[in-house]
């Protein structure tokens, strides 16, 4: 059979064996346009007053509305103009608006890059900022308020000043959280280097209770939840794409019932069992925006674990058309290459540097696997690269092409397949 899967913003075509094992998402197809699903969501609110009673009852400072940055595809083009309607609607004028990016430990976004998420109006005529979590003048400290690890709290102050409070995001299967979405927005969001220190430390990462798919009992979900009910989140919208990125649901209202909610029916659509292991894993990395980066990359080679017997092969590829990742993370990669065990003794002991909780996630796949059996394909990188990333790398002019010649190889020894077309969107679970 062929099976279709995304690497960067192109569609590759594989042919796999009939009896292979097929991981991905089934969503209800989109009963209504973007637009109308998101809207009805906000307007019939979980756990909460009114969208406009609150707006107009809010207090004193700007609407800050949190979107996500360039790395998460949700359209917000189809929806946000509609959105801002509403608000203005309630008497809230366009300069009281402030859309403020959640880059969390990510860069800033580019003008082109805001005018792909939310269309040309609203990049020229609304105050757009990016977060910045390690700009000490844009950040302020909550205090007397302490997260769910008894860490101290500092946020964005834009959203610590603001009026009035809105999140948005995107609900999906999430390597280490669980899912994402919800009380995400904030921490990592729109937190300080240091607020996410224990959110990305060494402790919440290695416990079992930190994959896919998995709330209860997640620290990472705790803190990060913990830390937007600190702050003080007025509204919540989350919304859930489907395989062609539409909207087909969306759950708005109280920051953590309404979240609850998506998570729910994200876990019967895009969280299957596995029944059984398979020998070889083909993955793709979600495909542009999510693969542009080896770092982004790393979560699907993590999410699909469940489905590897132990010592099996892993296949990956992406696109990775903006390199290896931050400065931090490639100088991580760079230095531990081949001494993923020392990495983890390191950080145990309190070696703290950013971006390390993506290596931290990568060692996964290398414990199970190895590195010898963890295939990473690329388009993206040179050769030269990837032998410092801790990967049995490729660098390929035809991603389909290596694909291809290795699944026939790995059929042609009787190993039985499992493959995800959609990546990390698509998370399974152990039964």
């Amino acid at each position: 059979m062929i099976t279709t899967f995304l690497s960067d913003r192109k569609e590759i075509k594989i042919t796999l064996p009939d009896d292979s094992i097929i991981y991905e998402s089934h969503f209800p197809k989109p009963e209504k346009s973007d637009a109308d699903t998101v809207i009805d969501a906000i307007n019939n609110p979980i756990g909460t007053d009114g969208f406009l009673t609150l707006l107009k009852n809010k207090k004193v400072g700007d609407v800050v509305i949190v979107v996500s940055d360039i790395t998460r595809p949700i359209p917000y083009f189809a929806f946000l103009p509609q959105m801002l309607n509403l608000i203005e609607s309630a008497g809230i004028e366009k300069n009281e608006i402030i859309i403020l990016i959640a880059t969390g430990m990510h860069r800033v976004s580019t003008y082109k890059e805001r005018v792909e998420m939310f269309g040309k109006d609203i990049a020229d005529n609304y105050n757009i900022i990016d977060h910045n979590s390690e700009c000490k003048e844009e950040l302020v400290e909550l205090k007397d308020k302490k997260s769910w690890s008894g860490n101290s709290i500092s946020l964005n102050k834009h959203f610590v000043d603001a009026g009035f409070k809105i999140t948005t995001g995107l609900v999906e299967p999430h390597f280490m959280a669980g899912f994402s979405g919800g009380r995400k927005a904030v921490c990592p969001g729109l937190s300080s280097f240091e607020t996410v220190q224990n959110f990305h430390g060494y402790e919440f990462l290695a416990s079992e209770k930190a994959c896919n798919g998995n709330l209860k009992g997640n620290p990472l979900h705790e803190e990060a939840l913990s830390v937007a009910k600190a702050a003080g989140v007025d509204f919540s919208l989350n919304v859930i794409l489907n395989k062609n990125r539409n909207v087909i649901k969306a759950f708005a209202g109280d920051i953590d019932l309404a979240h609850l909610a998506a998570c729910e029916f994200v876990a019967g659509c895009a969280c299957p069992a596995v029944e059984k292991v398979a020998d070889v894993v083909l993955t793709s990395s979600g495909g542009y925006p999510l693969d542009a980066s080896f770092y982004q990359c790393v979560k699907g080679m993590v999410s699909c674990l469940p489905a590897i017997k132990k010592g099996g092969t892993i296949i990956s590829f992406g696109g990775c058309s903006e390199g290896i990742g931050s400065g931090n993370y490639s100088g991580t990669m760079i230095k531990y290459e081949g001494s993923w065990k020392e990495f983890l003794k390191d950080i145990a002991a309190g070696l703290f540097i950013k971006d390390q909780w993506q290596y931290q996630m990568h060692c996964r796949t290398l414990k199970k696997v190895g590195q010898k059996n963890l295939i990473f394909i690329t388009d993206g990188l040179k050769q030269n690269t990837l032998n410092h990333l801790s990967v049995n790398g490729f660098s390929v002019e035809n991603v389909q092409q290596k694909v291809q010649e290795l699944i026939d190889r790995f059929v042609a020894e009787g190993k039985k397949i499992a493959a995800f077309p959609e990546g990390p969107y698509c998370g399974p679970v152990e039964q």
